[in-house]
């Protein structure tokens, strides 16, 4: 009779501390695209977040390092990552995302009948919006004349609510392109945003997938550009990923991190279980997931202090809530449940404080709010952690212990 491994809380969460470089940085002049891919991708709705997240896990990184690896020599890539939100990903890796992300199964459109696109119109878009961006650098309103010019003006009405404004209509499925391998975010013009489609067949394949898997156009129906095999491939492929940087995890835990049903996610864990590419484990006293064989884990929890910005991978993905967010810090630091709407404080592994940062000039205030008590070594830690933020931000720091007035996404 074959034993479940038990996993702790302390063992799993050093692990994924050890994975994503938070235990101790990547070495000197480990690119900026090997942090990210340990992360599973950055969060860059707001790209200084982003700097922040990459540059923490970096010996010596900065923001720099990190606008070179996306604009310069193109090893980072930004576009519609997991959850339909901007990240920032290994631009190599972008077939794998763009096979897997496309097969998620999408739920309802969350608009009005008389709003939503039908799935023909949403094809449509996304062929669109590849055309119109090959071989070229488009704003968000040059891009929106070129797709109502290739479809009909039926795209550019102004009927979908966002921001107290009216977005025209072929936006609701921007994210979709960015999935479908037909978008991707270039340099600013100016304070504009510039889009343009990347080059998916000089990007090498991830594992399970065929180079150029998902640069086609997406029909819609949620399935791979390419035939069904690649799609299984890539998707089996990142709930390895997932599972190597995130475990040990359950069905629900990567459906939350991935924003897509609970029931296929459970049946695609199946799936891979009935093929031995996953393993179960004991989590806390609960089933959950390992990949087959990685089951090895440190003996005891992370230890040391970091700072985390906005919706960093660690706190988005990391799991069972309740567990790295412990006591007041549930309610203080997950702003109504969501994790990432706080930049956060981590002590050995856990969240223990909320902070933020307010620069002026060359100069920048970091505020933080601890929620427990510091030893003399956590201090000097925490100092530490703050020079560090400016020289990711190439700022001058101040440290400020205290409350942290603003609110969330400040």
């Amino acid at each position: 009779m074959t034993t479940t491994v038990q996993i702790t809380w302390d063992a799993a969460s050093a692990r994924r501390a050890e994975r994503q470089f938070l235990a101790g940085p990547a070495g000197t002049g480990t690119p900026a695209a090997e942090v990210v891919g340990a992360m599973l991708g950055a969060h860059a709705q707001v790209l200084a977040a982003a700097e922040v997240s990459v540059g923490m896990r970096a010996d010596g990184g900065t923001r720099a390092d990190v606008r070179a690896a996306l604009w310069d020599d193109r090893s980072l890539i930004k576009t519609y990552g997991p959850r339909g939100t901007v990240h920032l990903l290994p631009a190599r890796e972008l077939p794998l995302f763009s096979a897997a992300l496309t097969a998620v199964p999408r739920g309802p459109s969350p608009f009005p009948p008389g709003v939503r696109l039908t799935e023909e119109q949403a094809g449509q878009v996304v062929t669109a919006i590849g055309d119109a961006l090959d071989g070229r650098f488009l704003t968000l309103d040059e891009l929106s004349e070129e797709v109502v010019a290739r479809t009909g003006p039926w795209a550019g009405d102004r009927v979908m609510p966002a921001f107290q404004d009216l977005w025209p209509r072929w936006r609701q499925v921007m994210h979709r392109a960015g999935w479908a391998g037909t978008l991707c975010f270039g340099p600013n013009r100016g304070r504009k945003a510039t889009y343009t489609r990347p080059l998916l067949g000089n990007l090498e394949a991830g594992p399970g997938v065929a180079a150029g898997t998902g640069g086609g156009a997406d029909t819609g129906g949620g399935a791979d550009t390419g035939n069904a095999g690649h799609t299984g491939g890539a998707l089996h492929a990142f709930v390895h990923r997932y599972l190597h940087a995130y475990g040990p995890a359950t069905p629900q835990h990567f459906a939350r991190w991935l924003a897509a049903p609970t029931g296929w996610a459970t049946a695609l864990f199946g799936e891979l279980a009935a093929a031995g590419r996953i393993e179960e484990v004991g989590f806390e006293g609960t089933p959950a997931w390992v990949a087959a064989g990685d089951t090895d884990f440190p003996d005891g929890p992370p230890r040391g202090v970091r700072l985390l910005p906005y919706f960093d991978a660690y706190v988005i993905a990391g799991q069972p809530r309740e567990r790295l967010f412990p006591g007041a810090a549930y309610q203080r630091a997950l702003g109504g449940g969501q994790a990432g709407n706080y930049p956060v404080l981590l002590v050995d592994g856990v969240v223990a404080g909320v902070w933020h940062q307010r620069r002026r000039g060359r100069r920048t205030t970091v505020t933080v709010e601890p929620l427990v008590g510091l030893t003399a070594r956590q201090d000097r830690e925490l100092g530490e952690q703050v020079e560090r933020v400016g020289e990711v931000l190439e700022a001058t720091p101040e440290l400020v212990v205290g409350e942290v007035t603003v609110g969330p996404h400040a």
